[in-house]
């Protein structure tokens, strides 16, 4: 904005807010955003609109390829709208996949690491528990009604608005969906160097969070029903931290329903970050090495050239 904004905070304490503590602040913040509307997407997909009437019955739902769409765009404009509001201090990584893949082979610091992990994994809890406050009545309503196994009076499908969970037909297994996390979010990494690299074709006039938000959804739309593509260890464990308290138990933690999946926790915080690493090498590998190169040759030839043109092949 073009007018002067005055802080909320006495000058005196806002200099703290300069370094490394704002940039938690901000990491928090976007990070919150990113699980209110993600989340939300879900609440609204899994028991508002059936608990309201806007369905074939109070416990209807996913009954097409088009109710997976309304979760996969909630996703995508979450990441547009978190990365917009922490993008200008922090950088807006809003995922510790990111931050790690960052540190590897961006420069970050490390020493920032850790401090953007908790503040990542606190704004996701509490981004879940505004969820939980909005949409109780609804989760409550869809969980009464709900037949199949329960936990504490909760239901795998009410857990599913938060964390994630593997599909039937790993018949509880760990390597399918921890290969899936680390395909998913390697794409993640891989795709969003491509889009922030300047030495590429990378997007101008701020529209690169709508271009990862883009990003977000093609993982979603072709590899989300795996295992909830979480592809991102805060989105899954500060919600599934806050389920836990709230009282869905084992299947929150240490995640497992029996005959479906065992102790399933770790594995979408180990997966992003193994495939975070895995994405960004790959990238730098075969594409950020060659830019690289050509950079340093001075006078890079035009993109699908092998070497500069001459003036008679013009």
């Amino acid at each position: 904005m073009a007018v002067e904004i005055p802080p909320l905070i006495k000058p005196s304490r806002l200099r703290r807010r300069g370094g490394l503590w704002g940039e938690c602040l901000a990491e928090f913040l976007g990070t919150f955003v990113l699980i209110a509307f993600g989340c939300g997407s879900v609440a609204t997909a899994v028991a508002a609109l059936p608990g309201s009437g806007r369905t074939a019955g109070p416990t209807t739902f996913f009954l097409g390829a088009g109710d997976w769409l309304l979760i996969t765009w909630g996703w995508a404009f979450a990441v547009v709208f978190g990365v917009y509001v922490a993008g200008g201090v922090s950088g807006a990584h809003i995922n510790p996949a990111v931050t790690l893949a960052f540190a590897v082979r961006r420069r970050f610091p490390w020493v920032k690491v850790v401090p953007y992990w908790c503040a990542q994994l606190v704004g996701a809890f509490a981004g879940a528990a505004l969820v939980y406050a909005v949409y109780h009545d609804a989760i409550n309503t869809f969980d009464a009604a709900m037949k199949g196994p329960k936990t504490n009076g909760h239901t795998v499908a009410s857990f599913s608005i938060f964390a994630t969970f593997p599909a039937p037909y790993f018949h509880g297994g760990v390597w399918g969906p921890l290969v899936d996390q680390i395909v998913g979010t390697a794409l993640l990494l891989m795709l969003i160097a491509a889009v922030v690299d300047l030495r590429n074709t990378a997007v101008k006039a701020n529209l690169g969070p709508l271009v990862v938000g883009f990003v977000v959804a093609a993982i979603g739309i072709s590899y989300g029903a795996n295992a909830g593509y979480a592809i991102n260890p805060a989105r899954d464990f500060g919600p599934r931290l806050f389920t836990f308290a709230a009282g869905w138990g084992d299947l929150a933690l240490p995640g497992s329903l029996a005959g479906s999946f065992s102790h399933y926790w770790w594995i979408p915080i180990v997966g992003p970050l193994v495939g975070g690493v895995v994405g960004v090498l790959a990238y730098d590998l075969f594409v950020g090495d060659v830019l690289t190169v050509r950079a340093q040759e001075g006078v890079p030839p035009e993109p699908g050239r092998t070497r500069v043109s001459t003036q008679d092949e013009e």
